[in-house]
């Protein structure tokens, strides 16, 4: 997993004080390996927990070169910008919530890098969520 400062700092309290969840998310979450990216935080107490600071993109680059499976951003949404336009994000995943808003935060904002997606599956959920996967189209 990997997590921005403060989705990071969001989620740890909660899930790292969940102990009875043998095949719930927790039990996950509180054994996968974390890597939150930060230049303030200090510390990470959230067992399997890492601190990347400096190039966050040669960090995340390194990591992708380990073995150990996928590497999921949840949330997070400045380290996902800091992270488009560099071939690092394989995969988007988007849950389409059916509400209509007035205003809101944009996730793709005028000054980003062009990103090419191609839909691979859609997914209806019984409250009528969406959820969407793209994946990226490596800019050559």
């Amino acid at each position: 997993m990997l997590y921005g400062r403060t989705t990071y700092e969001m989620l740890a309290p909660y899930w790292s004080a969940q102990t009875t969840d043998e095949h719930g998310p927790a039990a996950k979450l509180n054994s996968v390996r974390k890597y939150v990216v930060s230049s303030s935080l200090k510390k990470a107490d959230w067992h399997n927990s890492t601190i990347l600071t400096g190039n966050i993109r040669e960090e995340v680059a390194k990591l992708k070169e380990q073995s150990g499976g996928e590497m999921l951003i949840t949330g997070s949404a400045t380290l996902v910008h800091s992270l488009m336009g560099t071939d690092l994000i394989d995969e988007y995943r988007f849950l389409v919530q059916p509400i209509v808003m007035g205003s809101g935060k944009r996730f793709w904002k005028s000054e980003m890098p062009l990103t090419k997606l191609k839909l691979v599956s859609t997914k209806t959920y019984p409250k009528g969520v969406m959820g969407l996967t793209y994946q990226s189209i490596k800019q050559r």
